[in-house]
């Protein structure tokens, strides 16, 4: 089975991706969703865990550029990224969302190199504006290159890949939506008329009704 199946099956199994569409989930933005993803859930099972962990360090291996250092997001993204940083021996760097109001005042924690060349691993890409914030800081703060951030999931917004176009980045999720719809209907979680509303959400969330 490929591993984008594979992992999208976990996802569901230990309950990180739920699908609702009556009632939909709240998101913490206020918006209404037929979907909530927690890849925190991953953590606590330890077979999906090493199993998502060395697709991570594999998607990384098989960049077309050999990281230096990886990074990952604050909070989500820290245990994915110093997982993967481990496996491949490489130093390990995570982004806070905002700089620090005392201290140092910066949002880079870690000892990051300047002119050397990071890889973001992310736990999940949805509007893909967290993901662009660390790569910003990087560049920025840091004095880095960033060309590939590696992900989990994706929800497949246009926004997110319109925002990584526009900051010359590639994105490489594990699994999205799309593959997920796919295992849930096989599995028969949801039918074909969820997966009608789940795809109208993923297309413009911001006007999705049921």
């Amino acid at each position: 089975m490929p591993h984008a199946q594979r992992i999208a099956e976990f996802l569901l199994d230990i309950g990180a991706v739920k699908l609702s569409v009556d009632p939909p989930f709240t998101w913490t933005s206020g918006l209404k969703a037929p979907i909530y993803c927690d890849n925190r859930m991953v953590l606590s099972h330890p077979e999906a865990r090493s199993f998502i962990v060395s697709a991570l360090t594999d998607r990384v291996r098989h960049l077309h550029i050999e990281p230096d250092c990886i990074a990952g997001t604050a909070t989500a993204g820290i245990p994915w990224g110093a997982l993967v940083a481990d496996r491949l021996a490489l130093p390990f760097v995570y982004v806070r969302p905002k700089a620090k109001e005392h201290g140092a005042k910066k949002r880079l924690e870690g000892d990051l190199k300047a002119h050397q060349h990071v890889v973001v691993v992310e736990d999940l890409l949805s509007t893909g504006g967290s993901a662009i914030s660390t790569v910003d800081a990087i560049r920025e703060e840091g004095k880095c290159d960033v060309s590939d951030i590696v992900a989990i999931f994706s929800y497949e917004f246009l926004s997110s890949r319109e925002k990584a176009q526009e900051a010359g980045v590639h994105l490489h999720p594990l699994t999205t939506i799309m593959t997920l719809l796919a295992v849930a209907k096989e599995q028969g979680r949801i039918t074909a008329r969820d997966i009608e509303h789940i795809v109208g959400f993923i297309k413009d969330p911001e006007k999705w009704t049921m």
